[in-house]
């Protein structure tokens, strides 16, 4: 591991680009994604992500971590801020990085600056866009970044530098696909005023009850992800502004990476020109807008999938149920909305016919719909592929629960004569209950199989 006292600027240069040419316009990426939520949506290939890996020390002709800085109309703060960051990593970080300038169509002399910058720090580069927005300007950058690890952190540097080395180190090591810096962790320190940390604790509560989000701080600018994530996980995010940070946060979540996070120590700008009420109400409907996508199980979460371990005979386990506690939630959503369909079904038949009768209407209607349901909701099979053989495989399971249920009524019958309307039903309901367990397990096992995931040799990694 190189000390901070063998190395020079110049020895940490990585790319071979004279200084003139480090200012630079952003080359063709991913396509925006403006058709999110379609399957057939541009990009990396929808395979399986291979198991993470420890990244090599040293890496030819390339940095392991690319910080990048958005900035717009930043002339005064940037090149302090860019000199001090790049001091602290030379003395500090054991491995090669970059830290790229993304200027978000600046109107005053930051272009200038940050070009400055690039011509005279071998480590900098800086990268002009010509329309605002953070969420783009990172998008861009990072799809066309060549470093494993790629980073951002807000111009003003208000979270503690000490925290950046361990906030990519658990990417670097494979441990881990995205990192965060947490102002909310009860470890961190935080300085701000009263408006701004209610503000963020209100809008973390609210992910966490609309979009049932479990990291901690959404919005603190001071994260990082893998390259080969983010290279399938850009795509699939829609803002390109201050809601990109969320809208990353929660589809990595959802997709069952793994994000590590960071206590940070944290001081506010007084100067920030964020506007509070225009970004909170942008935030806002960008929650709305993705727990819609994620609600009918638009987005294609399944390319951001990753092997049980990184031993390859975790490969190869046959007994590790994948996504099993979503698709249980999921199922028995559907299936208490089913269940009070059903209700309402037979106690409208009721009216009209016998016991017998009305229930193997009602349970016939809303079979129908329970496979429907659970088939796009629960298994995310989507499309008109084999749904006539579901749902007749549906009727099957239909079938046994019409037996459980008919023969508890038949069983009621015989014990009693001519029961009350409200023991049929509380007798409906526990036969259902039994029903729906067996239909859980035929419906994972036998109508909608777990799919083999394709083996990954290392060979094939490589």
């Amino acid at each position: 591991m190189r000390t901070p006292t063998s190395r020079t600027p110049t020895s940490r240069t990585p790319t071979s680009r004279t200084p003139t040419s480090r200012t630079e316009t952003p080359r063709a990426s991913t396509p925006h994604p403006s058709t999110v939520g379609n399957p057939a949506i541009e990009g990396p290939p929808s395979d399986a992500l291979p198991a993470r890996e420890h990244l090599p020390v040293n890496i030819a002709g390339r940095p392991v971590l690319d910080v990048v800085i958005p900035v717009y109309n930043e002339e005064k703060d940037l090149e302090p801020c860019v000199r001090r960051l790049h001091e602290h990593l030379l003395r500090t970080f054991p491995y090669g990085f970059r830290i790229t300038v993304a200027d978000n169509a600046s109107t005053d002399s930051t272009p200038a600056v940050a070009a400055g910058l690039a011509a005279e720090v071998p480590e900098v580069r800086s990268v002009r866009l010509e329309q605002k927005g953070r969420g783009r300007a990172l998008r861009t950058v990072w799809s066309g970044s060549d470093a494993p690890v790629l980073a951002y952190m807000d111009v003003d540097l208000s979270t503690d530098l000490n925290a950046l080395l361990p906030l990519v180190a658990p990417l670097i090591s494979g441990h881990s696909d995205l990192a965060i810096g947490s102002r909310l962790a009860r470890s961190s320190r935080v300085v701000r005023g009263p408006k701004r940390e209610f503000i963020s604790r209100a809008y973390n509560l609210i992910l966490r009850g609309s979009l049932a989000a479990r990291f901690s701080d959404a919005q603190c600018g001071f994260k990082a992800i893998r390259r080969e994530v983010a290279e399938r996980l850009l795509p699939m995010v829609e803002d390109t502004g201050w809601f990109f940070d969320t809208e990353l946060l929660v589809l990595a979540e959802r997709a069952g990476l793994r994000i590590h996070e960071v206590p940070v120590d944290w001081v506010d700008d007084p100067d920030s020109t964020v506007h509070i009420v225009r970004t909170a109400t942008d935030d806002l409907k960008g929650v709305w807008r993705v727990g819609r996508a994620l609600a009918t199980g638009s987005l294609p979460l399944d390319r951001l999938a990753r092997p049980f371990g990184d031993d390859p005979r975790d490969r190869e386990l046959s007994g590790v149920p994948g996504g099993l506690a979503r698709q249980l939630v999921g199922f028995c959503v559907v299936g208490v909305l089913s269940t009070l369909f059903y209700l309402a079904l037979y106690s409208a038949f009721r009216l009209g016919v016998g016991a017998q009768p009305a229930n193997a209407a009602a349970l016939l209607v809303s079979a129908v719909a329970n496979t429907a349901a659970n088939r796009r909701l629960t298994f995310g099979v989507r499309g008109r592929d084999r749904a006539v053989r579901h749902q007749a495989q549906g009727l099957v399971v239909f079938a046994i629960g019409l037996a459980l249920t008919s023969g508890s009524l038949a069983a009621l019958g015989a014990a009693t004569g001519d029961p009350a309307h409200s023991t049929e039903l509380a007798v409906l309901v526990v036969a259902n209950l039994a029903a729906t367990v067996l239909r859980f397990l035929l419906f994972r096992l036998w109508v909608f199989p777990e799919r083999p995931t394709p083996q990954i040799s290392p060979r094939d990694e490589r």
